[in-house]
């Protein structure tokens, strides 16, 4: 269970701060909601309480696992399948998974592709998703501006091997 001012990663969607815990009624039903306020866009989401397990809802990262992120992001780009579907839908799950690294992954492979061959247009909208989702993150866990760190990522992938 989660509190008022706690930071959580909702997958697929990023990192928030919980706002609020409200009672609302949708769809003729009347739940418990977390509205999570999330610090890129301004946007709210509403997240059933009950469904907190099935969606993995979790804590943000500790400030000392952001080193682990970026080496995983300055590593080399995984074994990738040449089927594009195939691809896609290994990046999708990892997305869906929640956990930063393998987001962190995803953000690295499809960058690495991208310098290497260029991206699909699926591809290219799956790594803005997945870009957003990890600064998302990094924002809320180093208290740095989303300019910022989108600079340390371009800096990353600038001094990358081509």
């Amino acid at each position: 269970m989660f509190s008022v001012g706690d930071r959580v990663v909702y997958p697929m969607h990023g990192a928030g701060i919980i706002e609020s815990i409200e009672e609302k009624e949708i769809l003729g039903e009347r739940k418990k909601y977390y509205v999570m306020k999330l610090p890129l866009g301004e946007m709210k989401v509403l997240i059933p309480i009950d469904n907190i397990l099935q969606v993995g809802l979790r804590g943000v990262i500790e400030k000392d696992m952001v080193n682990q992120v970026f080496v995983v992001l300055q590593g080399d780009q995984d074994e990738m399948s040449t089927n594009w579907n195939r691809r896609y839908r290994n990046h999708l799950e990892k997305i869906k998974s929640g956990d930063i690294i393998e987001v962190a992954e995803v953000v690295r492979n499809l960058m690495q592709r991208d310098r290497e061959k260029g991206l699909s247009t699926g591809e290219s909208k799956m790594l803005e998703t997945a870009r957003q989702i990890l600064v998302s993150e990094l924002i809320l866990v180093q208290g740095l501006e989303q300019a910022d760190i989108m600079n340390t990522l371009d800096d990353i992938f600038n001094q990358a091997p081509r």
